[in-house]
């Protein structure tokens, strides 16, 4: 008698260890798949062109570059964080400058940019104004 209730017992934490380690995997499994629904394949921006003052919308594949007039942009990745109450939008971005044919590895700008708040990492340009727009 005393020895099926040993087997009882052990096969119950046997269950319970199982199922702790159940719900651990699909928690870090369900975690990751929640983080990558935020990061996005395309970006859009806008380019302020100073001397015409003209305004136009650019949509990028991220990962390639794209040329726009006298500038060469790619976005590298852009995450879009749109279940807070203030959305952020951040991208990792970086632009030549075509026309200065001295250097073509050398960046005009070369890091993050933020949607809520442009003044952080600043592009500047003598010609060209760019803003981050959304991330999907």
């Amino acid at each position: 008698m005393l020895l099926t209730k040993n087997i009882k017992v052990g096969n119950l934490n046997k269950l319970i260890i199982s199922c702790i380690i159940i719900i651990f995997l699909n928690q870090t499994s369900y975690s990751q798949i929640n983080d990558n629904n935020f990061i996005g394949s395309y970006t859009n921006i806008k380019i302020l062109d100073k001397i015409s003052s003209k305004n136009e919308f650019v949509n990028l594949k991220n990962g390639e570059e794209n040329i726009y007039k006298d500038l060469a942009i790619k976005v590298m990745k852009c995450t879009n964080s749109e279940l807070d109450d203030n959305p952020e939008i951040k991208a990792y971005i970086q632009v030549r400058d075509l026309t200065k044919n001295d250097n073509d590895k050398v960046y005009v700008f070369n890091g993050w940019m933020f949607s809520s708040s442009p003044s952080i990492a600043p592009f500047d340009h003598p010609v060209y104004d760019i803003w981050l727009v959304n991330c999907y």
